[in-house]
């Protein structure tokens, strides 16, 4: 199912067909966040507790939780019960297959795509710290 998914992507006559692109957006807008590929990238390591990932990645169980749901939904992990925990797992090789060619893309550009002043993430230096305005009661 899944490479029927991914032939989608292929090139077509109908460039225009936004709908035929969905499934490959959805796929990229999934692996797009950072929480969710580090725990890819963490999960392509092997299986994990939540507690494990939540320990490896720093952050909150209902955090990670949340974004192993959105991953669960995408089809890319899935769990298996064990005693009071849950089990985390990739469903995919073929995910691992994405991740290393995206990275072989990263570094055949320069990483420009990293740097695209258009579309890469700000800096944190870079976020505004001016505080917004206070709206006044009407």
């Amino acid at each position: 199912m899944y490479h029927q998914r991914m032939q989608m992507i292929a090139p077509s006559s109908d460039v225009a067909d936004r709908a035929a692109l969905a499934p490959a957006v959805a796929l990229f807008r999934g692996l797009s966040d950072p929480t969710r590929l580090a725990l890819v990238r963490r999960l392509a390591l092997g299986e994990a507790r939540v507690v494990d990932l939540c320990a490896a990645l720093g952050l909150g169980q209902s955090t990670v939780s949340n974004h192993l749901a959105c991953l669960r939904e995408c089809g890319l992990v899935d769990f298996r019960p064990q005693s009071r925990a849950s089990v985390y797992h990739l469903t995919r090789p073929e995910l691992m297959d994405l991740l290393v060619a995206a990275e072989g893309l990263l570094v055949a550009t320069g990483n420009a795509v990293a740097l695209c002043p258009t579309y890469a993430a700000p800096a944190a230096d870079d976020h505004d710290t001016t505080p917004a305005p206070k709206e006044t009661a009407r």
